[in-house]
């Protein structure tokens, strides 16, 4: 049963939130940051992407950056632009993509659930990645921006979020760039703070939707507060880090596109008569072609679109693994005809989040930069769920989660 609890949060004043909050930091690269953050000094960018408040160039592992990360964080709170709740509270914090909203819970969960597995994972973590991380949480003392998490919905939890949905927010903003809504509340009422914890008590498990390395970094800082405290009770704050929780059927995951740089020294010819052998290979014309169920590819080579429907035997319905798309795509594609093993590693292959529509894998092509793209067709929650129910690990680049969570409306402190 997870165990989770309130906490005294870190926050924006109403009136300069949206010059604090900002997308998180794994979604743009550095100067992508630095143009964003512009001269705006109250951007969170000065915290969670401090590589910009260098030269051009500066590396975003120099030790000089983790360090700047945690003086920011600290001169933010000094000017004023964060300040700490006086008690501690949850919070509901409200995205709108496209008119349709998803509510997540914003709670602390004790790092020992993810260490035990009642918070479960579906992919694989990388420990460079994880270091980078564990870094800035260790040197900024704080959790600065949230894991994403998903449950199975309870009755009661969601007439709470009613509850609170139903009154006027302490934020309230479009986010620029992605034009999605946001929205947050602070849940004081200590009998709803009672009941969302007990709520929780009585699951059986949270799921990470996005924020693996966030979590094995949380989760190991957390570790090492514990074995360096001789009095260590597992309720001290370093104890927990912070988490937006949404119930799993509210969630919208897109698909995950890939876009390769050649053909293998086959010719467009030559490597779609190769793929006849395990896909129903289908010409759709010049117009952008999206996959319509699973089992079906989009195909965009020399011009066109093609469907690819893998063939009954291809793929095992009953492998949670197996029948993924995914899977199915990346042995019978990318592994069998262009000889790409490691989707982790191989420089001769992207990743196109949906977001960006089926326009931006025709635009890579036809530039010229890339050779093929390949459209899937989305996972689903409950995909992600009996997965890691069952102990697996997602093949990488199988989901993205929009909207994306905004971070800076609240942090959490490890003290």
């Amino acid at each position: 049963m997870p165990r989770i609890k309130p906490f005294r949060g870190i926050r924006p004043p109403r009136e300069l939130v949206e010059l604090v909050e900002s997308r998180p930091y794994d979604v743009l690269e550095s100067e992508e940051a630095r143009a964003e953050a512009g001269t705006n000094e109250k951007s969170l960018y000065h915290i969670i992407k401090p590589e910009i408040n260098f030269p051009e160039g500066t590396s975003e592992y120099d030790p000089r950056v983790y360090e700047s990360g945690a003086e920011q964080f600290r001169l933010f709170q000094e000017k004023g632009w964060l300040k700490k709740d006086a008690e501690e509270n949850y919070y509901l914090y409200a995205q709108t993509m496209n008119g349709r909203p998803q509510y997540g819970l914003v709670v602390c969960c004790h790092t020992e659930d993810y260490q035990n597995g009642v918070i479960k994972k579906h992919e694989l973590t990388r420990r460079d990645k994880e270091e980078d991380r564990m870094k800035h949480v260790r040197n900024t003392n704080a959790n600065i921006e949230p894991v994403f998490l998903a449950y199975k919905e309870r009755p009661a939890l969601a007439a709470i979020i009613e509850k609170y949905a139903a009154t006027e927010p302490v934020y309230d903003f479009i986010a620029p760039i992605d034009g999605f809504g946001h929205q947050f509340w602070i849940i004081s009422d200590e009998q709803d703070k009672a009941t969302i914890t007990a709520e929780f008590a009585a699951m059986d498990a949270l799921y990470i939707a996005d924020g693996h390395h966030r979590s094995a970094a949380a989760a190991l800082v957390g570790a090492e507060r514990a074995a360096a405290n001789p009095n260590n009770t597992g309720d001290e704050e370093y104890n927990f880090y912070m988490a937006v929780c949404f119930p799993a059927q509210q969630l919208t995951i897109l698909d995950y596109n890939r876009v390769v740089k050649d053909l293998n020294g086959q010719t467009p010819a030559e490597f779609l008569a190769a793929l006849d052998e395990d896909f129903v290979v289908e010409k759709k014309g010049e117009e952008c072609y999206k996959p319509q169920a699973a089992h079906e590819f989009s195909l965009y080579v020399d011009g066109c679109w093609y469907s690819l429907t893998a063939r009954p035997g291809t793929y095992a319905d009953a492998d949670p693994i197996g029948c993924l798309d995914v899977d199915i795509s990346s042995r019978l594609i990318l592994d069998k005809r262009l000889g790409i093993t490691d989707l982790r590693s191989d420089k001769r292959i992207d990743f196109v989040g949906g977001l960006r529509g089926l326009g931006e894998l025709k635009r890579r092509v036809d530039s010229g930069e890339m050779q093929m793209a390949l459209a899937l067709y989305p996972v689903s929650m409950k995909q992600i769920m009996d997965i890691a129910d069952n102990g697996l690990i997602m093949p990488p680049k199988a989901t993205w989660f929009e909207p994306k969570l905004r971070s800076g409306l609240v942090i959490h402190s490890l003290d």
